[in-house]
């Protein structure tokens, strides 16, 4: 999950063949250096130059995938990736667009309760990171 935190935003992409908003990510494919490959795909997927990745990973999904792609089950690692400051997107030809949201505004951009949880988990990350809380 990629978030600019100057303002909080999670960057999202619109997945050209799956036509919904997800964060970026991608298949390991044998590589067991995990924080590497979210921080690739990261980078590939948003065009964002000078991400960091935070680890550990904050968060994991298990989530069956059906047909055409399936049946399989995919099992997300995910991790934080913090975009320095004025970050400029550039997506590739796995995207449709790409674009900013708030916490608030994932809901109306019809994400999965999964990528909610991770939101969450990316935003209390980067207060740990920050030293700060929502609480004060």
């Amino acid at each position: 999950m990629v978030i600019d935190p100057a303002d909080r935003r999670f960057l999202l992409m619109l997945h050209a063949k799956l036509g919904r908003w997800f964060q970026p990510g991608g298949h390991a494919d044998g590589d067991g250096n995990l924080p590497g490959v979210a921080w690739r795909e990261a980078v590939e997927e948003t065009g964002v130059v000078g991400l960091s990745l935070a680890v550990p990973a904050i968060d994991l999904d298990i989530h069956e995938v059906g047909p055409p792609h399936g049946p399989h089950r995919h099992l997300d690692v995910r991790y934080l990736a913090i975009a320095p400051p004025g970050a400029v997107p550039v997506g590739n030809h796995e995207s449709l667009d790409l674009r900013w949201a708030t916490y608030d505004e994932l809901p109306g951009l019809d994400v999965d309760p999964g990528t909610l949880r991770m939101a969450r988990a990316a935003l209390a990350a980067l207060d740990e990171i920050e030293g700060t809380s929502p609480d004060g």
